[in-house]
């Protein structure tokens, strides 16, 4: 009998650390994905260059801290989709290069490079309300044609969406990092032409090509003008 008991202790025992061992090693993945609309806007009348760096563009955030549940969240391609649908809406022309480079490419007007700074996320046992949080913050640098800095600035987004929606916490998860990422684009296409840097450049650049328009404007009436007119 008492061989039993042991024996029935130590399969408990064994089962029990099992167990702890199959939790510890369990990571949660999640692999964001959604729908991402165009901006109804004007497009601004300039081809613009997207540098998505290969981390920025295969971006995973790694849950660090012991004392949560073990998390991986890809949000790379989904953040690149967002910012492609958004870019897309605000410029006549976009296209996609691998660095920032002065170019001797009179087409490309702007290079446009987007960086993931942060990413944090509440769950609901920690908002001890039903629901998933979501902040995001980007570092976002502008350049001109030459390489040279335009504007550069931090844009945040925020979203939540309640696990009561959805019939796991994967794809609540995931909503409400879709509903951050819009927010992300709103913002950027809110506040692109107000940012005292972008309102400069843009207005220099309008005044260049006025100057340009206009010289070449007379250089064509010049052209036609007859050199051999009679003099009285």
């Amino acid at each position: 009998m008492k061989i039993c008991n042991a024996i029935i202790k130590k399969l408990s025992i064994n089962s029990l650390m099992l167990i702890c061992f199959m939790l510890l090693g369990c990571t949660t993945k999640v692999v964001v994905n959604g729908h991402f609309p165009v901006p109804v806007v004007d497009p601004l009348p300039l081809t613009v260059a997207v540098v998505y760096s290969p981390d920025f563009a295969n971006y995973k955030y790694i849950e660090k801290d012991e004392e949560r549940e073990e998390k991986e969240i890809s949000v790379g391609v989904a953040q690149v989709k967002l910012f492609s649908t958004v870019l897309s809406g605000m410029f006549e022309q976009v296209i996609y290069t691998d660095e920032v480079t002065a170019s001797n490419d009179s087409s490309i007007d702007m290079f446009f490079k987007p960086k993931i700074e942060e990413l944090q996320y509440n769950m609901p046992v920690e908002t001890k309300i039903n629901m998933f949080e979501v902040w995001i913050k980007y570092h976002l640098k502008v350049f001109d044609a030459q390489g040279n800095i335009i504007a550069d600035w931090i844009q945040t987004a925020y979203g939540k969406t309640p696990t009561a929606m959805f019939k796991s916490k994967e794809k609540a998860l995931n909503e409400a990092m879709i509903v951050a990422l819009r927010d992300v684009g709103a913002g950027i296409v809110l506040r692109f032409n107000h940012l005292p840097e972008i309102k400069h450049w843009l207005k220099q650049r309008e005044q260049i090509t006025a100057f340009n328009k206009n010289n070449r404007k007379n250089t064509l009436v010049a052209a036609v003008l007859p050199t051999n007119l009679p003099t009285y």
